[in-house]
């Protein structure tokens, strides 16, 4: 196994490299130029798919479904498979954090404090979860006998967002073969080493290699490639609401395979006049900018009691000193540059958007140019947001927040449900009562009080409205979502 100074040094001479996984395929041969945002320097190369290398993908899915080489396995025998694997993972932990680190501009110790622990944690979830699902026997008379039994729905292709590579991969991947599916892995174009590293580490652990495949390359053609086949029986993606609605068109033009969507957010976090501001900067702060703000359920909106707005902006603004911005392979940096040059410039968009539309700067608001070639915007906070304003409604996936005060609590859980998503939500205040009655009132998948979380990986993650379609991640609901229902009728 590597360590990250290895995996740095081997980033530097343009040593990294990610191909397509495919049992006995070739591939066309054909590479992209794999860049890190950390200096915008060649790190290596990754496949450049098309339709031929979906089409070798699924064909291997197929078959391996068909000879049952992994499906047919018993629950004990796939257990044993995939604990093997997550000790695999578990013992690769550090390598791993390291290519998230370089490949998508993640601070090293959020990768190895915060990521890969929880990658861990879903991998065991899952392993751990799989023999003790059980089907059922339904009441009947005594004439018959009605089984409810679960089988798993086939071909799954997961599509894979550029911003938690490893955790992301651990979300979909791992509970869709854990449920005996053959799966296809088509991660981000920007961010791919991780997912090569850790389906490696699959074949060593025993999973068979048609069940398990690796294709790389653009959306717009892998992506849409897998939407669109018919030997593809179910797509779990996660990305944007415009791309997941791709999906939906794919699926209703080609066989009307399954969808599982994790889309966009723009989320609010509340802060009531009796909360305690002390315990909660640390959160509204980690909300707001935590993995640069490249997080769906980033808490953009900051929704404040006019009463102590100018109290918590003065925390706010001391506390975010110490967000050190910089190189993140760094020991102590916790915000690095955006993924890519593309979504850099459209942060930096919406940035100018805010000041013209008469945002006041609470702190940062800047391109960080004196840290070299990367892409690199700090930490900014906007008082004076509006509902009408343009960061109050569109999800930026940046470093960007605004605050919006309110009068009373009816007012603040109507702006908190004004967006057409409906992802992650938090709020503070010391009152048992108010925390039980909005909790329940606010529109979204998941909610936390007093602090900022999404969970464990024994609990579902999944949004609402424009947020989510089709079902969900992490728990049991994400283990049953990659699975069939069907009942067996026997009369005697």
């Amino acid at each position: 196994m590597k360590t990250a100074a290895q995996i740095f040094e081997a980033a530097q001479a343009g040593a990294l490299h990610a191909v397509n996984l495919i049992p006995n395929h070739s591939g066309n041969g054909r590479t992209l130029e794999n860049r890190t945002p950390i200096d915008n320097s060649v790190i290596g190369t990754i496949a450049d798919s098309d339709e031929a290398d979906v089409d070798a993908a699924v064909a291997a899915a197929r078959q391996a479904f068909a000879e049952q080489s992994w499906a047919g396995l018993s629950p004990a025998e796939r257990r044993k498979i995939m604990l093997r694997w997550t000790q695999l993972v578990e013992e690769h932990a550090e390598e791993l954090a390291a290519l998230d680190c370089i490949d998508a501009g993640k601070p090293i110790d959020e990768c190895r404090n915060t990521d890969l622990p929880a990658t861990i944690d879903t991998f065991y979830f899952y392993a751990e979860y799989l023999d003790k699902s059980f089907d059922r026997v339904a009441p009947s008379g005594s004439d018959v006998t009605a089984m409810i039994v679960h089988e798993p729905i086939g071909v799954v292709a997961c599509v894979l967002p550029w911003n938690f590579p490893a955790l992301m991969f651990a979300w979909k991947v791992v509970p869709a073969l854990a449920a005996g599916n053959s799966v296809i892995v088509k991660p981000a174009a920007i961010t791919t080493l991780s997912a090569h590293r850790l389906i490696e580490l699959a074949y060593e652990a025993g999973v068979p290699q048609g069940a398990l495949t690796l294709v790389c390359g653009s959306g717009s053609k892998v992506g849409r490639a897998l939407g669109m086949h018919h030997g593809v029986d179910m797509v779990a993606f996660t990305g944007s609401s415009e791309v997941g609605a791709y999906f939906l068109e794919y699926s209703a033009k080609s066989n009307m395979k399954e969808v599982v969507l994790e889309c966009g957010g723009k989320n609010p976090q509340i802060i009531f006049d009796d909360a305690d501001l002390d315990k909660a900067v640390p959160h509204i702060l980690a909300s707001s900018f935590w993995n640069m703000g490249e997080n769906c359920s980033s808490g953009s909106r900051i929704l404040v009691d006019e009463k102590i707005k100018d109290t918590l902006l003065a925390k706010l603004a001391e506390a975010v000193k110490a967000w050190k911005v910089g190189d993140p392979r760094e020991e102590g940096v916790l915000f690095g540059p955006m993924v890519e040059q593309r979504h850099f410039e459209k942060v930096a968009e919406y940035l100018e958007i805010a000041k013209q539309e008469g945002g006041k700067v609470v702190f940062g608001g800047n391109i960080r140019k004196d840290l070299g070639s990367g892409w690199y915007i700090e930490p900014t906070l906007f008082d004076g947001i509006t509902p009408e304003m343009t960061i109050f409604r569109e999800e930026i996936f940046g470093p960007i927040s605004g605050v919006t005060t309110f009068k009373t609590e009816e007012e603040a859980v109507a702006l908190a449900n004004d967006t057409i998503y409906g992802l992650a939500a938090s709020f503070y205040t010391q009152n048992l009562s108010r925390a039980h009655r909005v909790a329940r009132q606010i529109q979204a998948g998941v909610v936390s009080v007093n602090g900022f979380s999404e969970g464990s990986a024994a609990t579902p993650f999944g949004g609402y409205k424009q947020s989510g379609f089709g079902g969900r991640d992490k728990g049991v609901e994400a283990f049953e979502q990659y699975m069939q229902t069907k009942t067996v009728w026997f009369v005697e």
